[in-house]
């Protein structure tokens, strides 16, 4: 069976570690998906310092990582969702998240939730799409 048949774990080396039960990617077929990243240190796996700016670039960062070891890239997602602890914080997190998809951005939802892991102010998810022109995938 083609490799792009099976479910694949991804693991990063350079990304948090997950801070439960989970994998941190998971590759399958033409799709790869991200669990939620906080904006965490993976040096330290603690929140970074300065806020949401700072939380969404390091989680966006992170997101790049994962996506990386699955060989893909922020190019390839197709969707992302953001959880945001607070909503008046979207205007900050869309300036940075717009640094990253700067054309044919992914289509995104973006909701306030009550409360994130670790005290986080976002936490952002993504599915990418790698297509294969020369893949006899099934």
């Amino acid at each position: 069976m083609p490799d792009c048949c099976q479910k694949r774990i991804i693991t990063a080396e350079k990304a948090p570690k997950a801070i439960g039960p989970y994998s941190v990617g998971v590759k399958a077929g033409h799709f790869v998906y991200t669990a939620g990243q906080l904006g965490l240190d993976p040096a330290t796996n603690n929140l970074v310092a300065g806020g949401v700016e700072a939380e969404t670039r390091q989680a966006l960062l992170n997101l790049k990582t994962i996506l990386e070891a699955a060989d893909a890239s922020l190019n390839d997602v197709v969707k992302t969702t953001v959880f945001l602890k607070d909503m008046n914080d979207f205007q900050k997190m869309n300036a940075v998240y717009g640094e990253f998809f700067t054309s044919e951005a992914p289509a995104r939802s973006a909701v306030q939730v009550a409360a994130l892991p670790r005290g986080g102010a976002v936490e952002i998810e993504a599915v990418a799409f790698i297509s294969s022109e020369t893949s006899d995938c099934c």
